[in-house]
């Protein structure tokens, strides 16, 4: 169990680097950063690079979810359900607006398929880790 669970937690520091730097690049060079060529609105940029904001303290929360994994059930759903909000507001706008570049479709395959995995990985490792405690506590209650 331990080696599953720390081979989690490598892998959520990995995945959680992508929104924290994206999340950065989005907060420093705003909607041009992302290419185009057109000029900018500025309230478009604004709201972009607030997003950007949003997105480097999703990253950051899921950061601070990786020390004791196995209990950080409620906050690692609560932000699965934030990223899968957000892959599926990115999935109506590719049916009403058409399909958006390379790095856009692979933020969508994080978004709706590797962050419900983890979120469910996590789920296996902390139930594992519930049931290892089960096992050892009527041991320890004998030894008081």
């Amino acid at each position: 169990m331990e080696r599953e669970r720390r081979f989690l937690q490598r892998t959520v520091v990995v995945v959680a680097i992508v929104p924290v730097l994206a999340g950065l690049y989005g907060v420093l060079f705003g909607i041009d950063g992302i290419g185009g060529g057109t000029p900018v609105n500025i309230s478009a940029d604004s709201h972009f690079r607030y997003l950007s904001g949003l997105l480097t303290g999703i990253g950051i929360l899921f950061f601070t979810c990786v020390p004791g994994i196995e209990d950080k059930s409620r906050l690692f759903r609560f932000l699965t359900l934030v990223v899968v909000l957000g892959g599926l507001a990115r999935l109506l706008g590719l049916s009403l607006t058409g399909v958006p570049s390379l790095t856009m479709l692979v933020a969508l395959a994080l978004e709706l398929v590797v962050t419900p995995l983890l979120c469910l990985w996590q789920m296996r490792v902390a139930r594992q880790a519930r049931d290892q405690r089960q096992e050892l506590a009527p041991g320890l209650e004998t030894v008081r």
